[in-house]
């Protein structure tokens, strides 16, 4: 019997199917105690297959997409985020916004939940079968210029159109010179209705103009990444300071 057994986890192996082989010994002197049908005993294990094959597909979807950090929206304390946000979150976390190609706008001051929020909802896309991407606009901006220096823009353009979902956070903390603006704008502009993007700013869209530093090119991105999005107000208290406060009052 051990002799099959070894023989079996080579050709699982060769096969690479996750999650037979852990399990495998197991799992036959479970089916030879219970009488299990040879047809019961290979749904089960092909069951124990796939639930790991799915597993490991969410970890390495959020592993790939570059999160700083894991936020996760459970976790969000919707009673400290602002009043917009609070009564966009359930329609937010339903993903819908993913299928159908539109874009958020998390814009407001420091402190107030956009990166956690975008960050949570990158991490339920990944959980829900979508393929995600993180990046700060500056990093973006840099790899954009370093792309095209190296004639390779339009092989990194077609990487990118992979994502479901971008999130492109803190725009706004850097101001950019014509050749970063023009390229976040391309870049942008090709994802616009088709991909989703999730913009995270603390410049309300007046004073866009003061990091693309072009009136005619911030108005036409302005036009293009709010057209049948969600543009949601983030201004309030800092969430952190709620946060520390609460933490506080807890511990004296």
């Amino acid at each position: 019997m051990n002799e099959i057994i070894t023989e079996i986890k080579k050709y699982v192996s060769e096969l690479k199917i996750p999650g037979v082989n852990q399990g495998l010994k197991m799992n036959l002197e479970e089916a030879y105690k219970t009488d299990k049908s040879y047809e019961e005993f290979l749904r089960d294990i092909l069951i124990e297959a796939y639930d790991m094959r799915k597993e490991n597909g969410k970890k390495n979807r959020i592993k790939n997409a570059k999160f700083p950090y894991k936020k996760y929206l459970d976790e969000l304390r919707a009673e400290y985020l602002p009043e917009d946000c609070k009564r966009r979150l359930r329609e937010l976390r339903t993903l819908n916004f993913i299928e159908e190609g539109r874009n958020i706008i998390l814009a407001g001051n420091p402190g107030t939940g956009k990166t956690h929020l975008s960050i949570g909802l990158g991490i339920e896309a990944c959980n829900m079968g979508y393929k995600a991407y993180f990046t700060t606009v500056a990093s973006l901006i840099n790899e954009l210029k370093e792309s095209r220096s190296e004639k390779k823009l339009y092989t990194f353009e077609k990487r990118f159109e992979k994502y479901d979902l971008i999130v492109a956070d803190e725009l706004g903390y850097i101001s950019f010179d014509k050749e970063g603006s023009e390229l976040l704008f391309t870049f942008l502009s090709l994802r616009a209705e088709r991909k989703s993007t999730i913009i995270t700013t603390n410049l309300s869209f007046d004073r866009w103009n003061e990091i693309f530093n072009d009136a005619v090119l911030t108005a036409a991105l302005i036009d293009r990444l709010t057209h049948k999005s969600y543009v949601i107000n983030m201004n309030g208290d800092s969430y952190r300071i709620k946060e520390t406060r609460e933490w506080l009052e807890e511990t004296s």
